[in-house]
């Protein structure tokens, strides 16, 4: 892998910089709110000891809510810290985020291991175990002058779940692999289009739990049903289908009531959130480890179920609801 480094490739992060910039000042119904962030003090993220008054960090991250929440979140974590901070959250999609960390235009994102792994590295298999696959990551990107962090337990992935009601109808059924235990009639599935045909999607994790798709005795195309991405969850929280296609830190799980089985087989590829430094803004500030170490431990499927649902469906602002999370973990303080 050729090594990509700021200097080299500061000219076009300078021009994606620019673009986005535009992009975002033409959509000015989303900009007011996505740039704004409540002041905060500083909590058990206390001031860097000596850092100059000039010291500036640039944040950035995707656009959709969870990004968004995180985005502020490592905002917040660097004003505590001492930083000036230049917020370049709410960045649509996840390649221009990348260009702007590997030009150095960017210091600090939140990401996800195997949307690295799979999409920026160009593998063309993800590692299932959460820890090889943070390893793997962590150690190609430092030829790209980017360093991984410690991740968090939050591992935004694909899962199958089931409305809670139905799960002693259906056996006290809690693993994927008892999906083949039941009826033929009651192994119905909801899915998006999306993950209905993609190669690491639902035939796949059907043959590796040794119940093939289109088969009488496995899973009958009959038993299938396609939905776009929202109403998955309205279907199975209805019973449409006994199992629905989610991912596992939508907040839909819990307003529904839906029971997420578990992967026993470690079919699907780890997507655990850890931040990701530019290398040189890590090697000159290295107090950041311990402060995003702190953050990041407290990042789990369940309390961003928890955001991300009062983002979605509560309609409050991304940086209200990390404000709220850094007070209450006493990272930050009101100031």
């Amino acid at each position: 892998m050729t090594a990509t480094t700021p200097r080299r490739t500061r000219q076009r992060g300078a021009v994606v910089l620019a673009a986005l910039a535009a992009g975002l000042l033409a959509g000015c119904g989303l900009y007011p709110a996505t740039a704004y962030t409540p002041p905060v003090a500083p909590g058990s993220i206390e001031e860097i000891g000596g850092l100059p008054d000039d010291a500036a960090i640039t944040v950035t991250g995707k656009n959709f809510t969870e990004q968004l929440i995180l985005g502020k979140i490592a905002v917040m974590a660097a004003q505590a810290a001492g930083f000036q901070v230049t917020d370049l959250t709410n960045v649509p999609g996840s390649v221009p985020v990348r260009e702007l960390m590997l030009s150095g235009e960017a210091d600090i994102t939140y990401e996800y291991t195997g949307t690295a792994w799979l999409t920026y590295l160009g593998q063309a298999e993800g590692i299932p175990d959460q820890q090889e696959q943070w390893q793997a990551v962590h150690d190609a990107d430092l030829e790209n002058d980017l360093t991984w962090l410690a991740p968090g337990p939050l591992n935004n992935t694909y899962a199958l779940a089931v409305r809670s009601e139905a799960v002693e109808e259906l056996g006290g059924i809690s693993t994927l692999s008892e999906i083949g235990e039941l009826p033929v009639e009651d192994r119905t599935i909801c899915v998006e289009p999306e993950f209905n045909s993609r190669a690491d999607g639902l035939g796949p994790m059907l043959e590796a739990y040794d119940i093939p798709r289109g088969d009488p005795q496995g899973v009958p195309d009959d038993n299938i049903m396609i939905f776009d991405t929202g109403a998955v969850y309205t279907a199975t929280d209805r019973g449409t289908c006994n199992f629905g296609e989610v991912f596992t830190t939508d907040g839909r799980i819990d307003s529904l009531d839906l029971t997420v089985l578990e992967d026993d087989r470690g079919y699907f590829p780890a997507y655990n959130v850890a931040p990701v430094i530019n290398t040189e803004t890590l090697e000159t500030y290295p107090e950041l480890e311990a402060i995003f170490d702190l953050v990041t431990a407290e990042l789990t499927d369940e309390r961003l179920r928890e955001l991300n649902l009062r983002v979605d469906e509560g309609g409050e602002l991304p940086a209200d609801v990390a404000f709220d999370f850094m007070v209450e973990m006493g990272f930050i303080t009101e100031p």
